[in-house]
């Protein structure tokens, strides 16, 4: 994945004024990928900075969204997997609200899609969808290319000084097992 980075920051800054049409696309190519939104948002900030990069995440994070929906629509015995996939992890007779669905969506394990679902679900059209859509990648663009931006102004002295301070917290926040064999355990006297 890191790979993936780099030849995507090279390719998107290499492209002059195509490079906002590329980082859009790069949203919409994402789940091919399996690339996490916050990534592609995190590198919006870093590559335009926090207003452009807001900007144009939004974009494709809005437009993903709709093919997603097209592509669900399409698909109807997978949409209903996948809404009892849904009920078996949420419940069955929980709903979101879209506003919920905006706070969810700055978790970044909770699958992007799986809040999709409930916003399908919760959304009487087509344009209800993407009215909701728009309002719940609001916060999602905002937040992840805001530290995007904040992480490409930080000099390499900061951010050394802070991976060096982040060492004894992963040690002391490390997994703490002792694994004793059987054997060793359960010594047998001969």
């Amino acid at each position: 994945m890191e790979l993936f980075g780099s030849y995507l920051m090279t390719f998107i800054e290499t492209g002059g004024l195509f490079s906002p049409i590329l980082f859009i696309s790069f949203h919409l190519l994402r789940p091919l990928f399996f690339l996490p939104v916050v990534f592609i948002c995190i590198s919006g900030g870093v590559l335009f900075g926090a207003v452009a990069g807001t900007l144009y995440s939004l974009v494709g994070i809005t437009l993903s969204s709709i093919l997603f929906y097209f592509i669900i629509k399409w698909m109807p015995k997978t949409f209903e997997k996948l809404i009892q996939v849904k009920k078996k992890l949420i419940g069955k007779h929980s709903k979101f609200t879209t506003s919920q669905i905006a706070l969810l969506r700055l978790v970044p394990f909770i699958h992007f899609h799986m809040l999709s679902i409930c916003l399908i679900e919760i959304s009487a059209s087509f344009k209800d969808y993407t009215k909701s859509s728009l309002l719940s990648n609001i916060p999602l663009a905002f937040v992840y290319t805001s530290i995007g931006g904040w992480i490409s102004n930080l000099t390499p002295l900061y951010i050394l000084g802070t991976l060096v301070a982040l060492l004894p917290l992963i040690y002391v926040l490390r997994r703490k097992e002792i694994i004793i064999k059987w054997q060793d355990f359960f010594q047998v006297s001969t």
